[in-house]
Parts: C-alpha cells; structure tokens; sequence
C-alpha cells in the first residue's frame, strides 16, 4: 500500500490535535472491496492542496492516517469552537466512476472509518458523484424534536403488526421531511444506520459509559418506529425518516467512529424497555442547552459519565428507575443466531463448522483472510482466520469468536454471498 504526503503545515498550526482516519472502499454492486483504489485527501478549508494519497489494499482499505484536528477539549463542552476538522477524499479506480465525499469529519484522539461506494463504470451515469457530509447536530442548529408519547398506543386494530420486538437486517431511510415525495429512500443496514446516527448526533470523544446511553436511546427510537410500524400506518413506504423534527439525524455517506462502530456490533439487540410494555420505548433525547426536552440530554449525559454514571444510571437519571435494557432475541436477516458462548480454540461441532464455512466464502472477497478447514474444530488455523476477519472489520483482533464477531461474521456472509445471487 503507498501513501503519499503533502504538505500539512498550515492545518497542523491551526489544529494541533490529531485523529485518524481510515478510508473503506467497495463497490455499489456489492459487499466487493475494490484494491488498488487511489485515494486523494484534502482539507476541505483548502481544496486545492492536496495532504496526502493513499492506495486500497486487497480489502479495499488504506491504512490508517493521522490528521491535525481541534483541541479535544472542544468536544467536550458545549458552545466551544467547531471540534473536529473537515477533509475532503476523491477516490477513483480503473472500472470504476470516481466519487468526492465532502466534510469527512475527524474528531482528536478517535479513528474515523469513511465508507465509499464506487459504482461500475458500466452501471453508472457517466458522472462524478458528490456526497456532502452535513454538519455535526450538536453543532449546527437543526430542527428541534416535535414531542411524541413514548409508548404509542396499542388498541386500534392494525396498530401494532409484530407479536414481538426483531432486530431488522434492514431499514428504508426517508432522507427528508416524511411529507417531501422528492427525498429519496435508502435501503440501509440496521446497524450501519444506528452507527450513523450515532456519529451525526453525539461525539465519539466522550466516555464510554455516554455513548452507550445515547446508542441505547437512539436504537430503542428506532426499534420503536420498527415495531409499531408508525409510517406504514399512515400510507408512507419508509421506516424512518433523516428529519430532526420527527426523527434522528443521518446523513448518506458519511463517515463513522470506530468506538461508535464496535460499541453497536456489541449492543446492536439492546433496547429500552419498562414493565408491563411490550415495545421498545421511543426514548426522546435532545442537546440539553439549546434544546430541552424530557428525555436524555446528550451533553448532561457526557457530563454524568465524567462523574463515573454507568450507562444505565444515566438512563435512568433522565427516563426514570422503572426504566430497563431489554434485549431482542430473533435477529433478522443472519443463517443463525448466537450460540450463546464464545467458539475458541478447542470449540468444535456444528457452530464452528458453519462458521468457518462462513468465512471461506467471505475470504472470495477478501482474501486477506486465509483458508481454513471446515471440518468443526477450531484449531489454530481458524483462529488466524478469525483474527484477519476481525482486523478488517473492525473487531478486537483476538481470534476469538465473540458475539459481535459472531453476527459481523454472519452479515458480511450474507452480503457477499447475495452478491452471487442472480436478479
């Protein structure tokens, strides 16, 4: 892999900090990394001058790279200057059109990972595609939350269609006001769509204990619009929409944290939930200085976690002690569900087979990761395979079959073997 730099001088003075940056590139079509893709960076406050160019790999990822970024401080206040620095990535690849992503934004002391999505050139509409990365919620002033109820009622007929609460393998995004017939949806992975909004509406330099708080709000908000199928109820053809107003925000293309990321493979079945209610909570949360609310506040949430609050006292500080974390036992979309323990070296039987069976098949796409026997012994050689699997996808790299490696596993199984699927 070649990286190239440029000069940096003037942003380094300007941002002392630094934070990296990784950048992902596969294609439309499919879950197919593309190697060798050229990646040029610039900092969006001088497009003109290139900072540095990299080259994909064979899983159609570049190294890390550290660039200059605000004072960590910034991020943890409130009304502090602009906390993270903007950079613009062109990235193009022979057989394929060239996409510019505008305002990647990186946050000090944290890793961003900015997916990108080439199209063939065969399939494509002969152009460059722009994608402009919106700013932060907690810096820009976007629509305020119109209240709701957090349980939405349940005795009219055809309200509530699902007996029990099933993490979806996707959601249909309505980028726009639900009323706006022009926005477009977009068919987005349940996870990758609370990473997302994860990474639009808090900041990834805050402590643990506050991200996984506000994960949690986020994800019962989501599983409540789920659940109740609140837009299909009122003749919309969406799940949820990227408005502020009426929702959370997302925002296409842009780029995730990588404690964000692991931190929702680890929690992703999670919801909040109090007794005698069977759907998740629609958990309300707003910024707590600009905006208030009766749900969370997102930066009272960083301040309690600075305190030592757990994620689940800082839930209840703000919904209550009647408020608990419920987990959903079906999962959409995967061949299995988790076996209920970690697969290690000396595991074996039909799990370990199906899973390394997995991972040759994923190993097509990214053959980074070596072959391996299925034979349902997890030997040394399945080890080294699942420890390449998790350094590609963003995975503690211990070799151990986790419950988070557990569904990455399964779900980018899926992906590339949907690719193969004839139309």
């Amino acid at each position: 892999m070649s990286v190239y730099s440029f000069s940096t001088r003037a942003s380094q003075t300007e941002h002392p900090d630094e934070g990296g940056l990784r950048i992902q590139v596969t294609s439309t079509l499919g879950m197919i990394p593309i190697p060798g893709a050229t990646v040029t960076i610039y900092y969006t406050a001088a497009p003109e001058n290139p900072i540095q160019q990299l080259t994909t790999d064979s899983s159609g990822q570049t190294s890390v790279i550290e660039l200059p970024a605000p004072p960590l401080a910034y991020s943890l206040e409130p009304g502090s200057p602009r906390p993270y620095s903007e950079y613009n990535i062109r990235v193009s690849a022979p057989g394929y059109e060239t996409v510019i992503i505008s305002g990647s934004e990186i946050l000090p002391e944290v890793t961003s990972i900015q997916p990108v999505e080439l199209p063939p050139t065969e399939v494509s509409t002969g152009s460059e595609e722009d994608i402009n990365i919106g700013p932060h919620t907690l810096y820009y002033d976007y629509p305020p939350k119109i209240p709701e109820d957090e349980i939405k009622p349940t005795n009219e007929t055809g309200e509530i269609v699902l007996s029990r609460v099933v993490i979806p393998e996707f959601i249909i995004v309505h980028d726009g006001d639900p009323n706006d017939a022009s926005a477009p949806n977009y068919y987005v992975r349940y996870k990758d769509y609370i990473k997302n909004v994860a990474s639009c509406e808090i900041y990834a330099t805050w402590p643990e204990s506050a991200l996984y708080a506000n994960v949690l709000t986020i994800m019962s908000f989501t599983l409540n619009r789920v659940y109740t199928e609140w837009y299909r109820n009122k003749g919309y053809d969406f799940t949820i929409t990227s408005s502020t107003a009426y929702d959370q925000k997302w925002i296409y293309g842009r780029n995730i944290f990588t404690n964000i990321d692991y931190l929702v493979d680890t929690v992703f079945a999670n919801y909040l939930s109090r007794p005698g209610v069977r759907q998740p909570i629609l958990a309300s949360y707003c910024d707590g200085k600009r905006v208030t609310c009766e749900g969370l506040s997102q930066w009272g949430s960083q301040y309690l976690a600075e305190e030592g609050y757990s994620a689940i006292e800082i839930i209840r500080y703000y919904f209550g002690n009647d408020m608990y974390i419920n987990t959903a036992t079906q999962v959409s979309g995967v061949p299995s569900s988790w076996p209920g323990y970690n697969l290690t070296i000396g595991s074996s039987g039909e799990k370990v087979s199906q899973m390394q069976e997995q991972l040759n098949r994923i190993a097509q796409n990214y053959p980074a990761i070596p072959k391996i026997a299925v034979d349902g012994i997890f030997g040394q050689n399945t080890a080294n395979a699942v420890r390449a699997f998790q350094t590609i996808f963003n995975i503690p790299a211990t070799g151990v079959v986790d419950y988070p490696t557990w569904y990455e596993i399964s779900n980018i199984y899926v992906g590339v073997s949907r690719i193969a699927e004839p139309g």
